[in-house]
């Protein structure tokens, strides 16, 4: 049995903030009747935090995810539920049942909403800007969702994957 004492990774420089785009490529903004419809889809409690973030008094992004809840009378229904903390959720990929990642960006008063573009989500899995997407968002989401992020590969090999290869291969040397 080996037990494995890794460093703590590094910490983040970045925030899901810094990493959206203003004029994505890959989606638009939501109509107003579109971000509406998100937003009345919203519990009292989410809600809240959209309210919250509009007397922020400075820009906030959040993710926006749909999820089947019971309500009041017990009845099931689509809620989207959304976080400002700036770590964005699971990416997940809309097969099975998911829905795609929605982001919401508050400037005071105004709340515009979208989905999350392919580029957004390559950032997020720690792709190089100049990483080739797909140019069809479905399959450049695909792509994305649902993966382990490079960074936490990179640090993985680092700490365990190569030194464990590194012990088999003294192992064979010394056989």
């Amino acid at each position: 049995m080996v037990w494995w004492n890794m460093p703590t990774p590094r910490q983040r420089n970045t925030t899901f903030a810094t990493l959206i785009e203003e004029n994505p490529t890959s989606v638009v903004w939501h109509t107003d009747k579109e971000r509406d419809q998100i937003l009345g889809m919203m519990s009292a409690v989410n809600k809240a935090k959209v309210e919250a973030a509009k007397r922020a008094g400075r820009r906030m992004v959040g993710c926006v995810y749909k999820r089947t809840r019971l309500d009041e009378r017990g009845v099931k229904v689509q809620r989207a539920e959304v976080r400002f903390d700036d770590v964005a959720g699971c990416l997940r990929t809309p097969a099975g049942g998911s829905s795609r990642q929605v982001i919401i960006v508050v400037d005071g008063k105004k709340v515009r909403s979208r989905l999350i573009s392919a580029r957004e989500t390559a950032r997020l899995m720690g792709l190089d800007e100049d990483y080739k997407l797909p140019k069809n968002y479905n399959e450049a989401y695909h792509l994305t969702g649902d993966g382990v992020a490079v960074q936490v590969v990179r640090h993985l090999a680092e700490h365990i994957f190569v030194p464990l290869l590194s012990l088999g291969e003294m192992a064979r040397a010394a056989a």
